[in-house]
């Protein structure tokens, strides 16, 4: 019986006659409703409120508030404004009823009323709130639906186009990756300093622990971070380069880890970082001991979470790629000077491989040079097919500060300058100090600053350009100007000499 008045609905009766309620009650409770009465405005205001009925008979005079009054409360609350309202009057005037239709009344019953009229009416009133309450109910779970669906939908939508600037920035890096050239196309050399390194990177390849590389500039440490991914699990994915030193310092962060559109003053797209793009890489931090000690807290963030976030971008990013840094720079040093954080170098240090300079490795000199001779002999379409033994010995003679990279470099020149089909090499190079000479005192910081300003010498300080001492040095006219701040190598004042033409800088 309960769940067939909870399923016909309930009534609120209110009047000030207790005769009408007492009709009222009756029959409708022998019809099956649940009855609340109410004897004047107030009282019905509150049953309304926490009763929630399903339809009011509200009687239009009453002391007090009268059913006007009641009625436009009743629809002024949020809480019992969809309640149906029927007028229960004696007024005949079109104007009364006008009036309770305009407080919000569906309907009305004429004093004295008829049962089966009032039946009549409440369960039509019912039935169409019914209607309402099933058509709202359906509205909102529809639009919770479109709701979900948008919220997916755009959810999707997000990772496709994360997906797309990940593939179009990855497309853009292996394009750019093709054009570069490497300084050699495979590791050459047959010494023992040079089996034992590459004996480490096979042993270190499958880990996926982090590897620090270490050696001066120009032995080849990019070349042994590209056998390291070689040989991991991780080959089938991009091996991601960074150079920490060849970027200004207000853009190395967005280079690392992204930004999104108007994150910064020219911001005018999203961009993706580095570290997203070798996710499920490898990612190569050249110089990482150039890096800014603002940025290294980030850095060992990513090392330690595998999380970060693009700049102006309140969202965490989870990227898995394995690091592999190198580094001229002694980081134990920068650490104790507070210039490298110790938490991040020994994070970095988990593997260290440390490349021996080319002086260490004179047996490896002959492969390497005629290596060098091939290569550039092709290039440059030059016949040079041999190097005589007095050439060969001053190679070997020569320190080479600047290790593979200058030696590379010296071996073009002289395949230019060659007339014949045996190399020459220049008169310039050095052979008066063989590594066995070198002075102990010397650093390393030292030997790269002689052998920085000696090409900036050579090339009468051009830095750009064909010929310049970027090209010759095989670096980028910025990582060059920035190493040359680091080393404190400053222009002389030009002469009247220095403005002529250098023998050196012909051809």
């Amino acid at each position: 019986m309960s769940s067939l008045r909870e399923e016909r609905g309930t009534v609120l009766v209110v009047d000030d006659t207790p005769a009408n309620i007492a009709v009222l009650l009756e029959y409708l409770d022998r019809e099956g409703f649940i009855v609340l009465v109410a004897r004047d405005g107030e009282s019905a205001l509150e049953q309304a409120y926490y009763a929630q009925p399903d339809l009011i008979l509200l009687d239009v005079l009453m002391p007090g508030l009268d059913g006007y009054e009641t009625g436009r409360r009743l629809k002024s609350r949020p809480e019992t404004r969809e309640i149906p309202i029927i007028f229960i009057t004696a007024l005949s005037d079109t104007s009364d009823k006008v009036r309770g239709f305009a407080v919000g009344a569906v309907d009305y019953v004429t004093k004295p009323f008829q049962q089966d009229e009032v039946l009549a009416r409440v369960t039509a009133h019912l039935a169409l709130r019914r209607l309402q309450r099933a058509l709202q109910s359906a509205n909102e779970q529809l639009e919770q639906r479109v709701a979900e669906r948008t919220a997916a939908l755009q959810q999707a939508l997000a990772e496709v186009e994360r997906l797309k600037d990940r593939l179009q920035a990855e497309n853009c890096y292996l394009q750019e990756e093709i054009r570069l050239n490497h300084n050699f196309g495979e590791i050459i050399g047959q010494g023992s300093c040079l089996h034992k390194v590459l004996h480490l990177v096979e042993q270190v390849a499958a880990t996926g622990a982090n590897v620090l590389i270490l050696g001066e500039t120009g032995t080849g440490k990019e070349l042994i971070a590209r056998a390291v991914h070689d040989l991991s699990p991780r080959k089938g994915r991009p091996l991601v380069k960074v150079n920490c030193a060849a970027l200004p310092a207000n853009l190395i962060e967005s280079e690392l880890f992204g930004h999104e559109k108007g994150a910064f003053t020219g911001a005018l797209m999203r961009r993706v970082g580095r570290f997203e793009l070798a996710d499920g890489g490898t990612i190569f931090l050249d110089e990482v001991g150039d890096l800014p000690l603002e940025l290294q807290a980030k850095l060992l963030r990513v090392l330690q979470e595998g999380e970060l976030e693009r700049l102006g971008s309140p969202h965490t990013i989870r990227v898995d790629a394995r690091v592999l840094a190198a580094t001229n720079r002694n980081l134990k040093e920068a650490v104790a000077k507070g210039e490298f954080r110790e938490d991040l170098y020994y994070r970095l240090n988990v593997f260290p491989i440390i490349l021996p300079p080319l002086r260490q490795r004179r047996e490896d000199i002959p492969l390497l040079a005629r290596h060098f001779v091939a290569k550039f002999a092709k290039r440059l379409g030059k016949p040079i097919a041999s190097v005589p033994g007095r050439v060969m010995e001053r190679l070997q003679a020569y320190p080479w500060p600047g290790n593979i990279r200058e030696l590379e470099n010296v071996i073009e020149r002289a395949v230019i300058l060659s007339p014949g089909t045996a190399l020459q090499i220049d008169e310039t190079l050095d052979t008066g100090a063989a590594g066995s000479h070198i002075p102990s005192a010397v650093t390393l910081e030292e030997a790269e600053r002689n052998h920085v300003r000696a090409v900036l010498e050579d090339t009468g300080w051009q830095i750009e350009g064909p010929g310049g001492a970027a090209q010759r040095l095989d670096v980028n006219p910025s990582t060059l100007r920035s190493r040359m701040r680091k080393l404190g190598i400053e222009r002389p004042r030009p002469t009247r000499q220095a403005q002529g033409p250098s023998l050196n800088d012909q051809g």
